[in-house]
């Protein structure tokens, strides 16, 4: 019988405050840059197409993509997705969030390693992600503390693929300003917006970093606690 365990918030309260910390910084900053017009008067589409123009990326796609903060850059079609508010919008986050796309493009035509290596293990942690927390309980639950640390290598995966997340989107921002700043396309109060943009999408990969590390670590620690619990019998 599954029962509420006054422990798991020892472990997931802080990633979870941090979470949501980061959500709020996303969303505030978020909403105040994609009030304010870029100087240029220059829509998401545009600044794309200007940007991948001058990296020699011209043969990179543009299209539409549903949702809000849905953009990203699709490696295994060559393809950057914009959502309706940065396509069609002349705004200073609209900017950051394509370079920051366009950054993406770029470690993929340059084989930036991380990139590669996350593109690589996406099925794997896709069924890890699913099948781990079932086979995890499962064991646990059948006191078959073998097959549950099978579950807890199988997150493991999960938490590989946030921590290899890291340096791929930071290395993004730091080049989205590059291009930025070398394109004459945001002036010095432009740019101070577009970081704070950027910056508040980075904490959100660092807050997944922790709810994976705070889950694999309970997970540890429930298994950890049935071996001691079987040992002393």
């Amino acid at each position: 019988m599954f029962f509420f365990d006054p422990m798991y918030f020892v472990f997931a309260l802080p990633a979870l405050l941090l979470a949501l910390f980061a959500q709020w910084k996303v969303k505030s900053a978020y909403d105040k840059y994609t009030r304010v017009a870029n100087e240029r008067g220059m829509t998401g589409v545009q600044a794309a197409q200007r940007l991948l123009s001058s990296q020699g990326l011209g043969y990179i796609s543009i299209e539409g993509t549903p949702g809000d903060l849905t953009d990203h850059y699709d490696p295994r079609t060559k393809t950057l997705r914009l959502s309706p508010s940065v396509a069609n919008t002349p705004s200073v986050a609209a900017l950051g969030i394509v370079a920051h796309e366009v950054g993406h493009a770029i470690q993929d035509a340059q084989g930036f390693a991380p990139l590669k290596i996350r593109s690589a293990i996406v099925p794997a942690v896709q069924f890890g992600s699913m099948l781990g927390p079932l086979l995890f309980f499962v064991g646990l639950i059948l006191h078959f503390t073998g097959l549950a640390w099978v579950g807890v290598a199988f997150f493991a995966m999960a938490m590989v693929f946030s921590v290899l997340t890291l340096p791929v989107e930071l290395d993004a921002s730091r080049r989205a300003m590059q291009l930025l700043n070398s394109s004459g396309l945001v002036s010095r109060f432009e740019a101070d917006g577009v970081k704070s943009v950027l910056t508040a999408a980075s904490l959100t990969y660092v807050a997944a970093v922790a709810q994976a590390l705070a889950t694999l670590l309970y997970y540890v620690f429930l298994l950890t606690g049935m071996g001691g619990r079987r040992r002393s019998i």
